[in-house]
């Protein structure tokens, strides 16, 4: 009889972990403890909040500032930091500070885990993201303390702060502020720069900090001007800084446009403010999740915009989710090297393999299949208005975390479709096939010859 081999692989053991924190952490949440009013929680509720809290999504079906109490919202932002870096950056963390070594293993797992393509350095990659991480996330408490804790008190100001700026950092778009949210602070300038800045700085991705940071000090050691420190920059990083610039202030200027005159969201805003709200949105929509404007408020134009937005999401080995500014720009780049015949892909004067424009491709089009399968599950369950159920959808699949308020009305079977959106957006599409697939060496070394297609 033939042996069942058991024996993950570095590629399904990512997606597991996730699920087993997801299992954890929703067991956690229905202790009578985590709640407010002391009474144990609903299961499925429970399995949505750390599903939102562990894909550092956002979503939810209660308050976090008043259903849960401090032990449950210190449960929350837990899994909120564990999802953000990933089970196996936590569990290597661990070892680290027990001061085990890492074996080959450990090594490619952490190597996936970080969407790398060499382990060379590895461990030193992983403490200083650790150390980045952390120091961010402090830096950015302290900020926002010096507007929560006048406001609320030394108590609560202080853990506002804390749960934000993680929360933040991590993309996960959850506070424990109040009803309205990051509503009350539109106009408040030191509120809104810290929250876009760790949003952003969570999402550009941990390697193009690193290229940045090693960049400067090498500019400012040789005095390079700042044009040369740019240029001396990775093909990567050149491409995830210009490409996420581009999207953020072109955003903020479509959505100023479209909502300029919109009463219920900026219209009765001054120019300035105007602005700036379009520019938080632009970036929160980046997998972020925080808001200033009601969603459920913006033009039909600006849903269309911000499905657009949302699809795309952050950029790779960061804390954001989406397809990743990397994937959408290399799909561009495919669609203008056929149109003019190339067959070379060039970037910053650097060729783009093959087979990164093949997982590109194939991304892409998993997201858009997921995408389109979810919402129409949403739509058979939860009978509601199609603009509505593909923001809701998207905003999952993306990490996003916002609606246009439909989440807390979701029946079982649509939180059902929601918490899977959620787990899809978190380890991607394709990592879910991974999970149940097994790899065919044999089907690659057949040769077959080649056929006549007719495409388009």
């Amino acid at each position: 009889m033939k042996k069942i081999s058991l024996k993950l692989s570095p590629v399904q053991i990512i997606p597991a972990s996730f699920l087993i924190a997801i299992i954890v952490g929703a067991f956690l949440l229905t202790l009578p403890i985590a709640s407010a009013n002391g009474q144990s929680t609903g299961p499925l509720t429970a399995l949505f909040t750390a599903t939102t809290s562990v894909c550092v999504t956002g979503l939810v079906v209660v308050d976090t500032y008043m259903h849960w109490s401090f032990v449950g919202q210190l449960i929350i932002l837990i899994l909120v930091q564990i999802g953000g870096l990933g089970m196996i950056t936590v569990a290597s963390m661990i070892m680290i500070l027990t001061r085990r070594k890492f074996s080959l293993t450990d090594r490619m797992l952490l190597q996936d885990a970080f969407n790398l393509n060499t382990n060379s350095k590895l461990l030193s990659f992983l403490v200083n993201m650790l150390k980045g991480t952390f120091l961010v996330e402090g830096i950015g408490a302290a900020l926002y303390a010096t507007v929560f804790i006048p406001e609320f008190g030394v108590k609560k100001g202080l853990w506002c702060a804390v749960f934000n700026s993680v929360s933040a950092f991590c993309n996960a778009g959850m506070d424990v502020i109040g009803p309205n949210s990051m509503g009350n602070y539109r106009s408040n300038p030191m509120v809104m720069t810290v929250t876009m800045l760790l949003i952003v700085l969570g999402g550009i991705g941990f390697v193009v900090w690193f290229d940045v940071i090693a960049g400067c000090r090498e500019g400012l050691k040789k005095r390079f001007s700042p044009i040369t420190v740019c240029k001396r920059l990775s093909e990567h990083s050149k491409l995830v800084l210009s490409f996420s610039l581009a999207l953020i202030f072109g955003g903020a200027l479509i959505f100023m446009c479209f909502e300029y005159n919109n009463p219920d969201t900026i219209g009765n805003m001054g120019f300035g403010a105007k602005f700036a709200n379009s520019l938080f949105e632009s970036i929160t929509l980046r997998t972020a999740g925080f808001t200033t404007i009601p969603q459920d408020k913006l033009t039909l134009s600006s849903c269309l915009v911000a499905y657009i937005m949302m699809f795309i999401g952050g950029s790779p080995i960061g804390t954001a989710g989406g397809i990743k500014t990397v994937t959408m720009f290399l799909l561009i780049m495919n669609l203008r090297s056929y149109v003019r015949h190339q067959d070379a892909k060039v970037i910053f004067g650097r060729r783009v393999s093959e087979e990164s424009m093949r997982k590109a491709s194939a991304v892409a089009f998993v997201g858009v299949a997921a995408i389109f399968i979810l919402s129409i599950l949403l739509l058979l369950v939860n009978p509601v208005p199609l603009e509505d159920a593909l923001f809701e959808i998207v905003s999952a699949c993306g990490t996003v975390g916002l609606s246009r308020g439909l989440t807390p009305s979701l029946g079982a079977g649509g939180r059902v479709v929601v918490i899977i959106a959620m787990y899809l957006g978190r380890i991607g599409p394709i990592s879910l096939v991974a999970l149940f697939s097994r790899s065919n060496k044999e089907a690659n070394k057949l040769n077959y010859s080649e056929g006549i297609f007719y495409v388009g």
